[in-house]
């Protein structure tokens, strides 16, 4: 069966990046000239996703503001025979019968975000995008995914390779046989001790899971900081279906990390043309002043 759903868990508060995230949705920062939840729509929309979740707060409308349509914007923009931003504009709407958004009125962790769609997905395949994860690639690395999903079905998360100090802030598989960009999944641990870590191989923000997993995260138990992990609930599913760890093309960033934010917003102003002369020169600059101190 295809993937044709997409769930976007958008319900955090944010925290790392107070005082900004008080009144803006972490996934409303800006990478250029877009808000990250954007890139996160167009990546699963470049990837034939038709039916796109949002698993929200109650106190979050921004988002929804932003993908829903704004005529008095358009009529403005319409009126002053501005095309290129009308265009933009309407570009980043989705229609009413494609989004879905629903409240998860606490934050209790990743896996019970995604347990909060399960009525919406019902019992195909699907897809979990996190914005904070922004991966700049040719070919999206969603598209990557589902086109390797495809042939091999059952579960699969997109994963990169981390300095082994690194593996204490990601879920980290235990790898098996790997054959070419998949590597068969033996087990999975979260936020290791690095010198217990099974591997450096860490899942990053995009996996495709089947229905099964809700099962799991409704008999979830709650860890020591209160949160439904989705790692353990994966772990359930080990051994049942294919479960493989897909290493994508492209360069993953952070931008739920300060500095991985400004990282990407200079590689993606590098990568538009006509930004990168410009971008180019503020990063000479700043080099130069760096070597002047």
């Amino acid at each position: 069966m295809s993937v044709r759903k997409a769930v976007f868990p958008v319900a955090g508060l944010g925290t790392r990046f107070l005082p900004a995230t008080k009144s803006v949705p972490k996934e409303m920062m800006t990478v250029v000239d877009k808000p990250l939840i954007q890139y996160a729509v167009e990546e699963a929309q470049r990837a034939g996703i038709e039916q796109f979740i949002f698993v929200t707060s109650p106190y979050k409308t921004a988002i929804a503001d932003h993908l829903g349509a704004s005529s008095e914007l358009e009529k403005f923009l319409s009126d002053g025979g501005n095309a290129s931003l009308l265009a933009s504009v309407r570009g980043c709407q989705l229609p009413s019968n494609a989004a879905h958004f629903l409240v998860q009125e606490k934050p209790l962790g990743l896996g019970h975000a995604v347990w909060c769609a399960r009525q919406a997905v019902g019992d195909e395949p699907f897809a979990i995008v996190l914005p904070d994860d922004l991966v700049l690639a040719d070919v999206p690395c969603l598209s990557q995914m589902i086109a390797a999903h495809e042939k091999t079905g059952g579960n699969m998360v997109a994963v990169m390779d981390v300095p082994l100090e690194d593996t204490k802030r990601y879920g980290v598989l235990a790898p098996g046989k790997a054959r070419g960009g998949l590597v068969e999944i033996n087990g999975l641990v979260e936020k290791p001790n690095p010198k217990e870590a099974p591997s450096q191989l860490a899942i990053i923000g995009r996996y495709i899971l089947q229905a099964e997993i809700f099962k799991h995260l409704g008999e979830q138990k709650y860890d020591v900081n209160g949160e439904i992990q989705l790692t353990d609930a994966m772990c359930a599913l080990i051994g049942g279906t294919p479960f493989n760890g897909f290493r994508f093309e492209g360069e993953r960033y952070d931008c739920g990390d300060k500095v991985g934010l400004l990282e990407a917003n200079i590689a993606y102003g590098l990568s538009r043309e006509e930004l990168r002369n410009d971008v180019a020169a503020v990063v000479l600059r700043a080099a130069d002043a760096l070597k002047s101190d």
